[in-house]
């Protein structure tokens, strides 16, 4: 857990008598003034742990007691954001029904109410010889391994994280700080979350601490006998994935394919950004530990550059005749004078990089916009290589990556009148002035002139009056305008559209200097005339509007998309494209441009996107022979998909099960997530084993066996073999706690697949690609995506057929699907945020048809919330 991939934590000033009172809060009370109803809740999970309110992240302290498993967590009591890290509290005797608990562990206030240790990460283990002496040996005590973050509060170690015990005598109810913590320090401002077991082998038996130094991208070990007093063992890493900071490891043992005689160490540990979704995520090595030191088997080597024909790799300081362009008149293009050695100013540092130059748009940090174009060239080869980093936008679908009017006929001269408005036929009301409209400034992405009301009068933003356009006919069924400025929503700032004497259509900014594209539909006002009524009643911040460009056509106006993105154009349209990963490591992307061969293209390489990891990275562009893999991609992940991070395993579960939770979120959008009293999911437990590929032993995934007591042993839908021509087709079966097995063909097709949580017009789409050999969950049209810029995403991983055939079994909740594919070899988990009442089941086959071999759709009851 760490404050460097969160949000900084603030101190907030809580009473000393708040904290006390938390463990007899009443576990069901909402937020004041609402009744919560869980079950209610339009994304509440029905199969996945949530808490009754309020905010959770990572798993912490699992282990398994007298018949009991308890899960702790990363949990504010105060709000449904991060913050006030304490430790929440659940309990379940099956790892699917859980009862939540009150606090165990609450920060620590210091005298004056304000934290002064937050409780990070940790785990807890059965001190069954009474080590620590904090029970007895007829009682021994479960004992707390955390993380202390000393606040700037703190009197003596502020700043700091080191290690500490709490113990309970109570069976994982109640909680006590230890007197002498923290156990041990490092001096270190990143040395956290502890995951501790007990070793018993050739050397020796002992206690053993897996914790990481985060920004290093470590894993250190220590050893005890007795919890309290610890020494250095040996450290791991920097290896595979270093992107992001390194956090919550995990080591353990596991057989081969059951085998005893051949076992294997896991190593697990968990990154944030960087993950092969983009991100948070979690990688693992498989290798050997005799005590000491963990030896990984399976650290990938450095690839190096694929051979081709160099299309543009920046080393000699120049950019080759590629053309810049900017994507704003205000503002200079995203890309630096020369190619960027690197890193630029102010950029978390560039990595997996090759020779001297390479594309990065960070030039003026993510506001600037922009493109770069390559020289044409002819298609010789049958891939196109390269690296790319940087942001993770993709185009979204009905935008474009310029900044074109759609096609038809300009209104109003488009503003570029000679004169000024009232010359032109307008009425001018209250303090705006009809000799500084049209302007020239303010706003990006006008073109030309374009009407202001910050610049149409004396007072900016406290400008106010009304601006009425001469008549015309609505002889098409569309306008489509830029408009930029501020937003509202009490009718006090809008453009409106006047048809006999009422306003049809509004349309208002999105608080933001750059003007978008948007859209009337006024084909039900065919013939008809009307005039344009724009009206700036705001004062205060973004209290203006800025209009351009008006057109009546036929073809609605596509907004400009917030890719940061590498396209390959081919006759001016983008027939491949690529982006980022929200990290700062290029790594290998791979077209397969066969079709194109002889063909003249070009590259372009856009960034649109101001916001958060608005950027993109390029380089080392070849026409090979040979496709190049992603050096992600060679390495070993939990899970390939967006939610699936801070993942742990219990200690001491029966039967030497190795159990593994993990909390469904991802610290890219964690804290926007669309929900209200509480924010945080925790993904069904699975059950791991190591198997035998041809890599060497991996990780296969199952959800825990208990799951078969959710089963309903009626109501299955069971469709037959049949073939899946061209198109998609519902399932005569809907639902959204489901279990869903389904074997596949390809046969002739191009992609082929399921849909699950949708409606007429949206679902997540599960399936996979023949051409790339990829499974992939796409929730780009999943219901709620526009919470957060980061959210929307095709999550994809590479899975090889098996005889020919693709096996999945996915599990369906309210709002999420956790897809394991092959036996469980591949996993991919995703958040979703359906609309309500969205539960079509649904099968697909696309430039081609496959074939269904197998299909069971089983309803799972609830195991979490009713009704």
């Amino acid at each position: 857990m760490s404050a460097l991939s969160r949000p900084a934590h603030s101190a907030r000033a809580v009473i000393a008598a708040c904290v006390a009172a938390l463990s007899v809060i009443a576990l069901f009370v909402g937020p004041p003034g609402h009744a919560v109803t869980p079950g209610t809740e339009e994304y509440r999970p029905r199969l996945h742990y949530t808490p009754q309110q309020n905010w959770m992240n990572d798993p912490n302290g699992l282990v398994y007691h007298k018949g009991v498993y308890h899960m702790y967590y990363q949990y504010n009591p105060f709000g449904t954001r991060w913050g006030n890290m304490s430790w929440g509290h659940a309990t379940s005797t099956d790892l699917l029904r859980w009862q939540e608990k009150p606090v165990a562990i609450p920060q620590t206030l210091g005298t004056g109410g304000a934290s002064i240790e937050d409780i990070f990460s940790g785990s807890i283990v059965v001190d069954t010889a009474n080590a620590t002496g904090f029970g007895t040996t007829q009682n021994p005590p479960l004992v707390a391994i955390y993380t202390s973050t000393y606040t700037g509060a703190h009197p003596t170690l502020a700043g700091k994280q080191a290690q500490s015990l709490a113990y309970s005598t109570d069976d994982g109810t109640t909680w006590t700080k230890y007197s002498g913590n923290p156990v041990l320090d490092r001096n270190s401002a990143n040395f956290r979350d502890p995951k501790v077991f007990r070793y018993d082998g050739p050397a020796g038996s002992y206690w053993v601490m897996t914790a990481v130094e985060a920004t290093d991208h470590k894993v250190v070990l220590y050893k005890s006998t007795n919890l309290k007093n610890w020494t250095y063992l040996s450290e791991f890493g920097p290896a595979n994935a270093t992107e992001g900071i390194w956090e919550c490891p995990d080591l353990f043992p596991l057989p081969v394919d059951g085998n005893t005689a051949n076992t294997k160490w896991v190593l697990v540990v968990n990154l944030n950004p960087g993950a092969v979704a983009g991100g948070s995520g979690g990688q693992y090595f498989v290798g050997s530990f005799d005590g000491t030191t963990f030896t990984s088997e399976s650290t990938d080597p450095i690839q190096g550059t694929p051979p081709g024909v160099s299309l543009g790799n920046f080393n000699n300081g120049t950019y080759q005749n590629w053309v810049k362009r900017t994507g704003s008149g205000a503002q200079d293009t995203p890309f630096p004078t020369a190619p960027a050695n690197g890193t630029l100013p102010g950029q978390t540092p560039v990595t997996g990089t090759i020779g001297a130059g390479m594309l990065n748009s960070f030039a003026g940090g993510d506001g600037p916009t922009g493109t770069i174009e390559s020289p044409a060239f002819t298609v010789t080869d049958n891939y196109l290589n390269f690296l790319v980093g940087g942001g993770n936008h993709t185009r979204a679908p009905g935008t474009q990556p310029g900044n074109q009017p759609p096609p038809g006929y300009l209104l109003f001269d488009g503003f570029d009148y000679p004169g000024t408005l009232a010359q032109a036929g307008w009425q001018v009301t209250g303090n705006l002035d009809p000799a500084r409209n049209p302007s020239t400034i303010g706003g990006h992405y006008a073109i030309g002139k374009r009407i202001n009301t910050f610049e149409g009068g004396p007072s900016g933003d406290d400008n106010q009056g009304t601006l009425i356009s001469p008549s015309f006919y609505l002889t098409n069924t569309n306008i489509g305008f830029l408009l930029g400025g501020g937003g509202r929503t009490d009718g006090k700032l809008q453009v409106e559209l006047v048809v006999d004497g009422n306003v049809v259509r509004t349309a208002t900014g999105k608080n933001s200097g750059a003007l978008d594209w948007q859209n009337w539909d006024v084909s039900a006002y065919y013939g008809k005339s009307a005039y344009l009524r724009i009206i700036d009643n705001a004062t205060g911040p973004w209290g203006h509007l800025t209009l351009d460009n008006m057109v009546l056509g036929s073809q609605p106006a596509q907004p400009r998309s917030t890719e940061t993105s590498v396209s390959l154009l081919v006759n001016g349209q983008a027939v491949r494209t690529s982006t980022g990963a929200n990290t700062e490591k290029l790594d290998w992307a791979s077209w397969n441009v066969s079709q194109f061969r002889g063909q003249q293209a070009t590259i372009l390489v856009t960034d649109n996107n101001s916001g958060g990891w608005g950027h993109i990275l390029a380089d080392e562009f070849f026409l090979s022979p040979t496709p190049a893999l992603p050096r992600m991609e060679e390495h070993d992940w939990l899970d390939w998909g967006k939610d699936y991070y801070a993942t742990v395993s219990f200690n001491n579960a029966p039967s030497n099960r190795r159990i593994m939770l993990g909390w469904m979120n991802n610290w890219d959008y964690g804290q926007d997530t669309p929900t209200s009293t509480w924010r945080g999911t925790m993904a069904l437990p699975r059950e791991v084993a190591l198997t035998q590929t041809p890599k060497g032993p991996r990780l296969k995934q199952q959800v825990v066996t208990e799951i078969a007591s959710l089963r309903a042993s009626t109501g299955q839908y069971v469709a037959p073999a049949q073939d899946l021509p061209p198109g998609s087709r519902l399932v005569p079966f809907t639902g959204d706690r489901l279990q869903i097995d389904a074997e596949f063909s390809p046969g002739t097709a191009e992609n082929f697949g399921l849909t699950v949580l949708g409606n007429s017009t949206e679902a997540t789409r599960i399936g996979y690609n023949t051409t790339t050999g990829r499974l992939y969950v796409d929730r780009r049209n999943s219901g709620n995506e526009g919470f957060h810029p980061a959210f929307a995403s095709l999550d994809q991983a590479p899975v090889q057929l098996s005889n020919g055939r693709l096996s999945v079994r996915i599990y369906v909740d309210k709002a999420s699907v956790e897809v394991f594919a092959q036996g469980g070899t591949t996993t991919i988990t995703d958040q979703v945020f359906p609309a309500q009442g969205a539960t079509q089941i649904g099968l697909f086959s696309d430039g081609g048809t496959a074939r269904l071999e197998s299909l069971r759709i089983t309803p799972l009851a609830n195991a979490m919330w009713g009704p």
